[in-house]
Parts: structure tokens; sequence; C-alpha cells
């Protein structure tokens, strides 16, 4: 494989140089900020990806005031209190993008995010202590427990939430499959993520950076810069 030293010079001869390259990094919150964190805006930040997939993130974000005022902040006590009825309402509800699907999922994930607190201390702790290390593990979780939280909306999530975590973009899989990696076009199976998530931690072992900086640097390093 290739050695990631020569990646990162790449991008940073296509970025205009070192600090260039290091404004375009992503934010990563220490383990101690996640914790600190409420279940609510874990929850919120899970509707957004969910409502943007498919959809235009900027009229999500224009709407998202209304989307607070309608789910009482995300708080997931309150929802949790939220007749059948109640929930139906939604569908009808012009603050929010009437979709039922993903009203619906949205009142799983209340659930979901409620019943991880209960074992974990807080959905906060249950994201926090996740292993960067075993991030593919940490998708297929929430795949299964959650609502709708399949790839790429996992990934935004946690990457949206400040969660060390790499994105597959178009750029991030380019670059993986330059540097020797044998997957697909799209990886989705658990063989492909496996080797995915061995090639980060090398990475990381290898420079020390976090995954989401590695993933960013990757991105630049190739095609049109879809900044993941």
């Amino acid at each position: 494989m290739v050695k990631f030293d020569s990646i990162r010079e790449r991008a940073e001869q296509r970025k205009g140089g070192a600090k260039a390259l290091a404004k375009l990094l992503p934010k990563v919150s220490t383990k101690k900020a996640l914790q600190n964190l409420g279940d609510d805006r874990y929850l919120a930040m899970m509707t957004k990806c969910i409502n943007q997939a498919g959809f235009s993130w900027k009229v999500i974000e224009n709407k998202w005031p209304e989307f607070e005022e309608a789910f009482f902040a995300f708080d997931p006590i309150k929802l949790g209190y939220l007749s059948p009825e109640q929930w139906e309402a939604y569908a009808s509800d012009r603050r929010v993008v009437r979709n039922w699907q993903k009203i619906k999922a949205l009142q799983e994930n209340v659930f979901f995010v409620q019943e991880e607190a209960r074992n974990h201390g807080s959905f906060a702790k249950f994201i926090a202590q996740w292993p960067e290390s075993d991030q593919i593990g940490l998708m297929a979780y929430l795949k299964k427990n959650g609502s709708r939280l399949g790839g790429q909306s996992a990934l935004w999530f946690l990457r949206r939430v400040g969660k060390d975590c790499f994105v597959l973009s178009r750029d991030v899989v380019t670059t993986l499959k330059a540097s020797g990696l044998d997957i697909a076009e799209k990886p989705s199976s658990k063989r492909d993520l496996i080797k995915v998530q061995d090639q980060f931690n090398a990475w990381h072992d290898e420079t020390g950076l976090p995954l989401s900086h590695l993933s960013r640097i990757a991105a630049c390093s190739v095609g049109e810069n879809y900044l993941t």
C-alpha cells in the first residue's frame, strides 16, 4: 500500500500548501466533549441527516428552526410520551418535511436513543465510548438498531456530531483504490468495509492523525474534492 505521506503531499499541492489544507480539516471532538453533548443533540442530528438524504440540504437547514419547535427541541423524554395519533399528525405539519417514513424513523430513533441511554448512562456515552478502530462495527450497530441509519446517513451523523470517523465519499474511495485496496466502487460488503477499516487504522498508526483528517486529506488528494 501507498504510504500516507505521499497522499498528504499530493493534497497539499492541490490545495495550496500545508496551511491551506489544514484549514479544511474537520473538527474532531474529544471523548469528554462527545459525552457532554446532550442526547437531544444526537437525536436532532440523526433526524437532520435522515431528512437531508435524497433531499436538498439547504432546504432542511432553512427549515431546521421549525423542526426544533415542532419536535420539542428533540427532547427524547418529551417525544417518548407522544401518542400514535400525535406522531401521525406530523405528516400534515407544515413545519417539517411531511414524509411519513422519515417521521416514523424519528419515532423509532427516540426509543433507540432511550434504550442506549438506559444501557450506558446516556446515548452520548454510548457513542463516545465506541472505539474509532471499529467504526464499521458502530455503523453496523446503528443500521441494525436505529431507523434509517445505514450507509451515508450514519457516516454523516457521526461526522457531524464530532465523532472521529472516515466517510466513504467517491474521492475517498478513489484514493483507497489507487493506493492498492481491492474494494468495490461503492464499498458496502462486510469484506470491503473490513479492508477499509484496516487501511484507515494502518494510516492512523503511521501518521497519528485522526480518521476524520485522514479521510478529508484523502478526498483532497484526488477528484473534485467532495469534502469528507
